[in-house]
């Protein structure tokens, strides 16, 4: 019998967000495109602790997008616990941005890093306004030529859809490469679309939706990826 491994999903499931009908459908094709079985379990952030079974025993954390979250300073820990401890994390558009803010605050000295739109007069708004609205918008990717994301895409280029309107703040990008994030994914501008921690068996954020493929029956490479690592992780 094949062993069926647990994805927590940390964040506030509405069936009205096409991420969260994705994401589930994304984890079935990539567990099958793997031989593997994986079984996605919400983590609602209001009640969200560290010593809650479906983390502890989950063989990896996909922080969803949806934010501003019920709790953010739970997801926060949580991100932190996953990179800490090296289980696999894949954040996407919400929680790639507060994966910046944990590793910010945490690794980069940034004690009060925080997301303009919860905190619009943060004196260190690690995500602010993007200067053009991504809601519902699609777009070209390049990938960092080595990086995990390169990898998993098995190409240079993707092009990948949207629903968000804040991404990384330039001005701290340096603190975040000093405290050893890299910036492996961007647009046509050069603006950052996506980072990964090396040194972690598998820490990937992107302000994109990779999950979205699921809704038309293709299988992400980002999840599968991200579930390949998960494989190994217990």
């Amino acid at each position: 019998m094949i062993a069926t491994r647990t994805i927590a999903l940390v964040g506030d499931y509405s069936a009205e967000k096409i991420a969260h009908r994705a994401i589930p459908l994304a984890i079935d094709l990539a567990g099958q495109a793997l031989g593997l079985q994986f079984t996605a379990q919400w983590v609602p952030t209001a009640s969200l602790h560290l010593g809650r079974p479906e983390l502890t025993d989950c063989a990896g954390i996909w922080v969803v997008p949806g934010s501003p979250y019920a709790d953010m300073e739970a997801v926060l820990e949580v991100i932190r616990w996953a990179r800490e401890g090296g289980r696999p994390l894949l954040g996407t558009c919400g929680g790639f941005q507060h994966a910046l803010i944990e590793v910010a605050r945490n690794v980069a000295g940034l004690a009060d890093a925080d997301h303009a739109e919860t905190n619009p007069y943060a004196a260190t708004a690690v995500v602010t306004t993007l200067a053009c609205s991504l809601v519902e918008q699609s777009g070209r990717i390049h990938f960092a030529p080595g990086s995990r994301l390169q990898a998993a895409y098995g190409a240079d280029l993707a092009i990948e859809g949207y629903r968000c309107s804040y991404g990384l703040n330039p001005d701290h990008r340096a603190a975040l490469e000093a405290a050893g994030m890299i910036f492996t994914a961007w647009d046509d501008s050069g603006d950052v679309r996506g980072a990964e921690l090396p040194s972690h068996p598998f820490f990937v954020g992107t302000l994109f939706q990779p999950e979205r493929a699921a809704l038309t029956g293709r299988t992400p490479p980002l999840a599968t990826a991200f579930l390949a690592a998960c494989s190994r992780s217990l």
